[in-house]
């Protein structure tokens, strides 16, 4: 882009949000430049530069959004959607320069409405300050993944986030009732005031999990729950992997927990002993109850009994308020996963069905890697199946980024088709975003021509989020 043309699309983009809220400062597009995911920090560790967006702009509203949409559509000049940057998937990267929306500012709770139990708020605020907000008013969203406190609401809903609490309450999408989004036309497109209808194809469903390649969402309105008058954990121990399985599975036909937590054999001998102290070997397993007082004190009863009818140990529930009070430390220094170590999370989901085939697949496929240690745990459960939350470390992968990247990569690859050979999808809950866009295909086949002609429909000249989603 020639000076002449960049400031006059600068000049555009300061009429529409004020000269504030718009930055072509070289420390702006840095730190807007990685985000958590592995090769974005290894380029930037090893002193190599991330490709930077020409602008950083930040919305007040949503009118500002559909006005920079319709600036960014005339130039055919990329947007991408920016929400707290703490994904892992590359989704919010801006690798084509371009306009980087960061959507911060627009942080407001709209409405709270008891009465319907829901709550509508804009898609920047923060997500731990609008859990706090409804806490305040003696509510919870009952949405707690570990990056609770670094992203935003728009941020989980584009790529169809989940939080610990999920067996119980559901994932994101579960718990969204509304949704709007800013498309390139400079339309606002709504979906219905309600998630569940016969009224069609949910149009809901279609934005959430977008990752910004069709729109920006700007508002969503989203369930609460009353806070539960108790919530029980406990801790159980199996004799591997297939038995923890089958009992959560089981438990499952019963009642639903808000958490199922089961930790492969290798995570429990390292991470679980690390910090919650277990000393012992086997397949470790963090449930919690809650709800009505009496209703829990039954279901912890059923828990039990199906524990010892198949073999498991019960350690009491110390380990699971530990392990709650601590679910965020996984991921503090000392204990999260960082450079130089190479790693990525494999998650998926199956039918129980096929996720003994998944895990033993990821296993053989993962260790076929020179230096690759595997680790895995279940921790997002369904009638029909579970979620895989796995694991590959490297202790000392390539210095040279260029190589690291092709080690990276090749791994993945591997690792996802082992996936979709038996029975698995591309992502549960993390998104797809730039790292695994090129494997949808494959997961998809004939069937990403229903992705590709909404893309085609709401963004003709592609400018939202390139090279993300496989489209």
């Amino acid at each position: 882009m020639n000076d002449f043309m960049f400031n006059m699309i600068r000049s555009e983009l300061e009429d529409v949000v004020g000269r504030d809220n718009v930055s072509v400062t070289e420390s702006d597009k840095i730190s807007h430049s990685v985000d958590y995911f592995w090769l974005s920090r290894l380029w930037e560790d090893r002193g190599r530069m991330m490709p930077l967006a020409d602008f950083i702009v930040y919305p007040g509203s949503d009118e500002e959004v559909a006005k920079i949409l319709v600036i960014a559509n005339y130039y055919k000049i990329p947007v991408f959607p920016w929400g707290g940057g703490a994904g892992s998937q590359g989704g919010a990267l801006a690798v084509k320069g371009g306009i980087l929306l960061d959507m911060k500012r627009m942080n407001n709770v709209i409405e709270l409405d008891e009465k319907s139990m829901c709550v509508t708020a804009e898609a920047g605020i923060n997500f731990a300050q609008l859990e706090w907000y409804v806490n305040e008013k003696g509510y919870s969203l009952m949405h707690y993944p570990s990056s609770l406190t670094c992203s935003t609401l728009g941020g989980f809903l584009a790529h169809n986030g989940i939080g610990v609490l999920s067996t119980k309450y559901g994932k994101i999408d579960d718990q969204c009732m509304h949704i709007e989004m800013a498309v390139p036309s400079g339309k606002i497109l709504k979906s219905t005031p309600v998630p569940k209808h016969s009224s069609g194809p949910s149009i809901l469903h279609m934005f959430l999990g977008s990752e910004g390649t069709l729109g920006v969402i700007t508002k969503a309105t989203m369930k609460i729950f009353k806070k539960p008058e108790v919530r029980k954990f406990r801790a159980f121990l199996f004799k591997d992997v297939p038995t923890g399985l089958a009992f959560g599975r089981d438990l499952l036909q019963e009642f639903k927990p808000s958490i199922m937590r089961l930790y492969n054999e290798e995570e429990t001998k390292s991470i679980i002993k690390n910090i919650l102290g277990v000393e012992k070997e086997g397949a470790f397993m963090n449930i919690a109850i809650e709800g009505n007082g009496d209703i829990v004190e039954i279901e912890e009863r059923i828990a039990l009994k199906m524990c010892e009818e198949r073999g498991g140990m019960d350690l009491g529930s110390d380990y699971g308020e530990k392990w709650w009070d601590s679910r965020v430390t996984f991921f503090y220094p000392d204990h999260a996963l960082d450079l130089p170590k190479m790693f990525g999370t494999l998650d998926t989901i199956s039918t129980y069905s096929n996720m003994e085939n998944i895990y033993w697949a990821l296993k053989k496929t993962m260790e076929q890697f020179e230096g690759v240690r595997f680790i895995a745990h279940f921790s997002h459960w369904y009638e029909w199946g579970v979620m895989i939350y796995d694991r590959f470390i490297i202790e000392n992968p390539p210095e040279d980024p260029e190589e690291a990247m092709r080690l990276h990569n090749e791994i993945w690859n591997a690792g996802i088709r082992a996936i979709l050979d038996n029975g698995g999808v591309v992502n549960d809950h993390h998104g797809v975003g730039m790292k695994l866009g090129r494997l949808m295909k494959e997961q998809y086949k004939e069937n990403m021509v229903v992705f590709e002609a909404l893309k085609k429909e709401l963004d003709p000249n592609g400018i939202m989020n390139p090279y993300k989603l496989g489209l």
